[in-house]
């Protein structure tokens, strides 16, 4: 079969891709190996209890996002309800208690009332996100530099930067390992757009944006996994794909004039022949996948505002971490200590779980190597010993919230690199270093092309979409081949 479009993955960046694509006329079709389309943009049912998989908040969308025009255009809006976070994040240190709103101008006013002595640092911190042509005229700036040390250079006080470095699990797992130009350009959505969620959980979206493309004509092929490329002559003409099911191995082949790939880059490598495969093994070079995350789900049996809990995000930070220089550490150390967030998902109305309970989430920064090499039962024992010692600190923190607890599960590095097939669980593609190099698979094929967290855009629900859009942006408008 022949398409205009073929496309290896349907993470938010495949999905995105495949459904503007199909918007202006594209044939296309989508190979996905899970049972369901989204990728990190998913859901799943236990009991009364529909857990999110991955979105905690989405940046936006605001009239001036990005994904606000490419939402309109694509019928998103008219689909798919996305509900406003009341506040940035509540973050606690043992030392600290404050809430952090979204408005740049009362974060700063509020934290510049807890630590009065460091109101130009705080100063220099948004005007640096929010005024990035400000930076273009500062001669003796460095192009970039990490976030860790942006943040020694105006502020003295450890707890501000902290702080400020709530969330800083959302992009990676060291600040003084991640890109300052790469946090900025992320964080400063949130400051200028807020966040949101989207009602009923990510797999409204994902489930629309395959809609999307079916309704345009496109195919959606789901539990298929791509095994090969064709290439003829030295051109990219297809795809070999196959059923999931081991037993079941019957290779099939689809011919496209563009290839888009919304997978890891180091897993194209695989489906490359050996010379092209070692152009991108040596494109991708020293890059390695970012940190991966274990999440416990909650259901409970009933809101945790009747326990007196009001806060939608909190980030917690063991009191051992004192600086900077101790998270990367702690996010590698034990359970019992290590910073996580808390997602309370009944404090909107996310249409989670039936009225009168509730659905929350323990996030944190975790690694696969400390759950590869289990066997079934240790594995088993391990995620229950985890699960118990975020809800023994969850107790400390809310009062109650054991009792009111009806079900849990836990989802480690493991499970998150059997449903995306992403090296090392990674859940923000390659660590987004200083200087880090951009690859371009049009060296190796002009019509292979990526929509992932793996390409330029990076991680994140925003990031995949902006990739998706980019991918199809730049398709668009490749100048025709003329034959003959």
């Amino acid at each position: 079969m022949k398409y205009d479009i073929i496309i290896i993955g349907g993470g938010l960046g495949g999905l995105t891709a495949g459904a503007k694509l199909s918007r202006e006329g594209k044939k296309v079709l989508l190979i996905e190996q899970h049972d369901r389309p989204g990728g990190c943009a998913t859901t799943f049912k236990r009991g009364d209890y529909t857990m999110e998989v991955g979105l905690h908040e989405m940046d936006g969308p605001s009239p001036s996002d990005i994904k606000t025009k490419l939402f309109n255009e694509l019928d998103v809006f008219k689909n798919v309800t996305f509900l406003e976070i009341p506040e940035f994040y509540h973050f606690i240190s043992g030392r600290t208690e404050i809430t952090i709103p979204h408005n740049p101008e009362k974060a700063s006013e509020i934290l510049k009332e807890a630590y009065p002595q460091e109101k130009e640092g705080i100063d220099a911190f948004y005007s640096y996100l929010l005024f990035p042509k400000k930076r273009i005229i500062e001669p003796d700036a460095p192009k970039d530099r990490s976030l860790g040390e942006f943040l020694d250079s105006i502020i003295k006080n450890e707890e501000l930067k902290l702080v400020l470095l709530g969330n800083l699990g959302y992009f990676h797992d060291d600040p003084y390992s991640i890109s300052l130009g790469y946090y900025s350009a992320a964080q400063v959505r949130y400051l200028n757009n807020g966040a949101s969620f989207i009602k009923g959980g990510s797999q409204h979206l994902s489930n629309h944006l395959a809609a999307y493309i079916k309704e345009h004509g496109g195919e959606v092929v789901l539990n298929h996994m791509a095994t090969g490329l064709i290439i003829e002559d030295g051109k990219l003409l297809g795809i070999k794909y196959s059923k999931k099911i081991v037993s079941d191995n019957e290779t099939l082949e689809a011919f496209g004039d563009e290839i888009i790939v919304n997978s890891s880059l180091p897993g194209l490598v695989e489906l490359l022949p050996d010379k092209e495969g070692a152009i991108l093994k040596n494109e991708i070079g020293s890059q390695q996948p970012g940190a991966s995350l274990l999440t416990v789900y909650f259901g409970f049996k009933n809101s945790l505002k009747n326990l007196g809990h009001h806060h939608y995000c909190l980030f917690i930070y063991d009191e051992s971490v004192k600086t900077q220089k101790d998270i990367l550490e702690n996010n590698r150390g034990d359970y019992k200590k290590r910073n996580f967030t808390f997602i309370d998902y009944g404090q909107v109305d996310s249409a989670l779980a039936p009225e009168g309970k509730s659905t929350g989430a323990v996030c944190c920064t975790d690694y696969l190597a400390d759950w590869e090499n289990l066997n079934a039962e240790e594995y088993k024992s391990k995620k229950e010993e985890v699960a118990k010692i975020f809800l023994s600190r969850l107790e400390k923190i809310i009062p109650g919230i054991t009792g009111a607890t009806d079900y849990y599960e836990v989802g480690t590095p493991k499970t998150v690199k059997c449903y995306t097939l992403n090296p090392a669980g990674a859940v923000y593609g390659f660590e987004q270093k200083p200087f880090k190099q951009q690859v371009d698979t049009n060296k190796i094929f002009d019509n292979l092309h990526v929509a992932s967290a793996w390409g330029k855009t990076g991680g994140g629900f925003s990031g995949a979409i902006y990739a998706g859009y980019m991918c199809a942006i730049n398709i668009m408008r490749k100048k025709p081949v003329i034959k003959g």
